[in-house]
């Protein structure tokens, strides 16, 4: 089991709101990883969002 990382740490990474988080992951552009109430997002999802995000 590899680390995981909070939606509070995901956001302070990207300078949002964690219900901006929260957002991206009820719309399916950011996928984690539901344990009890609480999401957790792996690293290499993590990566696969910023990809995503990326201008062309």
């Amino acid at each position: 089991m590899g680390k995981y990382l909070t939606c509070e740490e995901v956001a302070q990474k990207y300078g949002v709101k964690v219900i901006t988080v929260w957002a991206w992951i009820r719309g399916k552009k950011l996928r984690a990883i539901k344990i009890g109430k609480l999401y957790r997002i792996t690293p290499q999802d993590l990566a696969e969002f910023e990809e995503s995000r990326k201008t062309k």
